[in-house]
């Protein structure tokens, strides 16, 4: 499913336009993001939480050289999904 279905599909099930669930998901997006940003998680209750994580800065090779590569720390995003959403699955 891709953002158009999945904006489809909230609209359909909301019974509201596309335009209204296509605001509705940009936004909670959006949330999420600034959230993360500013180091914090956001954890929906039997669906899952985003948090960000800090990957240590390491060294790396080059697949086309061979060559060592120095690769800097970054934050990256992790989702743990929660139990509500792996019940569904199984």
């Amino acid at each position: 499913m891709n953002k158009t279905e999945l904006i489809e599909y909230i609209a359909k099930k909301s019974d509201i336009s596309k335009a209204a669930a296509a605001r509705a998901l940009d936004s909670m997006i959006e949330g999420v993001k600034v959230t993360l940003k500013k180091g914090g998680t956001v954890t929906l209750i039997g669906f899952g939480t985003f948090a960000v994580t800090k990957r240590p800065a390491r060294t790396g090779r080059n697949p086309r050289t061979g060559a060592s590569i120095k690769i800097k720390a970054a934050k990256v995003p992790k989702f743990r999904p929660g139990k509500g959403l792996k019940d569904a699955l199984n």
